[in-house]
């Protein structure tokens, strides 16, 4: 049976017809087209779904779509604005912080949920944030600097 489900997407007042027994993930792919919200494990372990839900890191394929009734998500496709790369989209790619790319979006949507719940995380913060999100291509050391660089800009960009 479904459900009208009402939230706010990547900036849109959104409403959606749909089963609410579905995931979040599976809702955001396939019926929204919003593809950067990756399938990875699909219990929310590697961290490859993961989205801003009210500004925290989540995991998509843990959340059914009625979880996110009157709530604000956004996708690593919501996360730029006017044209501009969000901070950390930019330090991501100034500092080569991936390669394959599978993991890259879960990767900058939890280090960007870091950074608004902590603008100046330390390097251990950010190894114990960042810790859950897998990489098996090995580009840790560059992700660590990324999300630094990431939050220098944040502040920069927040101080009047």
């Amino acid at each position: 049976m479904e459900k009208l489900i009402r939230f706010t997407l990547n900036g849109k007042k959104t409403e959606i017809s749909v089963d609410p027994s579905l995931t979040l993930m599976w809702v955001l792919r396939d019926q929204f087209g919003l593809t950067g919200t990756k399938y990875g494990c699909g219990i929310g372990v590697c961290g490859a779904c993961t989205i801003l839900l009210d500004n925290d890191a989540v995991r998509s394929c843990t959340y059914r779509v009625d979880d996110v009734m009157d709530r604000n998500v956004v996708t690593i496709e919501g996360l730029s604005s006017n044209g501009e790369l969000h901070p950390v989209q930019k330090a991501f790619m100034e500092k080569d912080a991936l390669q394959c790319g599978y993991c890259t979006p879960g990767m900058i949507m939890n280090a960007a949920g870091l950074l608004i719940a902590n603008p100046e995380p330390t390097r251990q913060q950010i190894i114990h944030a960042m810790e859950d999100n897998l990489c098996r291509c090995g580009a840790h050391i560059r992700i660590i600097e990324a999300i630094q660089q990431a939050g220098k800009e944040m502040k920069k960009m927040s101080q009047p």
